[in-house]
């Protein structure tokens, strides 16, 4: 299995689509991401960066070979965990593309949407987001086509399988993308050994079930990373993922127990779109 380090992922982030390097602004976008600077302002909460230790977010992104400069999508942007993140660094010279839900599926939909547009309103370093919509059967919106040069997406990828749309959903990535572009996943890792069915149901999802799903879109995978690793998470838990930290779905009886676990072990997978 490919093993890459966040050195290497640094040194990698370099190597981005040509037109990543497009200067947004009058001002050429800077080499590197700040992320010391992202991480620390002002606009995120007490309660996301409170989790920053269980998410790594900066090499994560490192590993994903984010730059200032680029278009970027990130699908299913929940509550904007990642968005707060995201939006300081290509604020002013790059663009995000927030794929949100269609507000029209449900109730929890609607209101998901609109606490996170509300976020939006909350400080001007959200104005380089543009919410697009994205959901089963809707798989045409989330970016103009051939626009992007990263497509990003955490912990959601179970939930388009429970819903029977991922192949669809990584097809809508792969049209997204410009060639040469990345397609970055974060995902609750299942062990290979344990029966497909329990992706139905756990929250938690095979390596080699992504990586199928990937490749069946076109991709092609660059290389992984252990920095969002568990192993104190059996994935095996009453309640599935949803045991654990953050959620606790077994309530304060067990809260501790979960804690000293903490937030589930998760695969970190850099895809690409062929150049040709």
């Amino acid at each position: 299995m490919i093993r890459t380090i966040l050195a290497a992922a640094l040194v990698s982030a370099a190597a981005v689509p040509a037109a990543a390097q497009h200067d947004h602004s009058h001002n050429a976008a800077p080499a590197a991401p700040d992320y010391a600077a992202a991480l620390a302002a002002a606009h995120r909460s007490e309660a996301n960066r409170a989790r920053d230790e269980y998410r790594h977010p900066a090499e994560t992104l490192a590993f994903f070979g984010l730059t200032p400069g680029m278009t970027v999508v990130e699908v299913a942007p929940g509550g904007g965990w990642y968005t707060e993140v995201l939006a300081p660094i290509l604020s002013g010279h790059g663009k995000l593309y927030a794929a949100h839900g269609i507000p029209e599926a449900s109730e929890y939909a609607a209101k998901s949407l609109a606490g996170y547009q509300a976020k939006l309103a909350s400080d001007p370093i959200y104005k380089v987001v543009d919410v697009t919509k994205f959901g089963k059967g809707h798989y045409d919106g989330l970016a103009p086509a051939g626009s992007a040069d990263m497509v990003l997406t955490f912990r959601n990828v179970h939930n388009w399988y429970m819903g029977d749309f991922a192949g669809d959903a990584f097809k809508a990535f792969y049209k997204a993308l410009k060639p040469g572009g990345v397609l970055g996943v974060v995902e609750h890792r299942l062990p290979e050994d344990r029966p497909d069915e329990a992706m139905k149901s756990s929250g938690y999802m095979k390596r080699s079930t992504i990586v199928a799903l990937a490749e069946a879109a076109g991709f092609k995978l660059a290389g992984e990373s252990d920095v969002n690793a568990n192993p104190k998470d059996s994935a095996d838990w009453p309640k599935g993922v949803w045991t654990l930290p953050p959620n606790f779905r077994e309530g304060d009886e067990t809260r501790a127990k979960y804690s000293a676990i903490g937030e589930s072990d998760r695969m970190t997978l850099k895809f690409v779109k062929p150049a040709s």
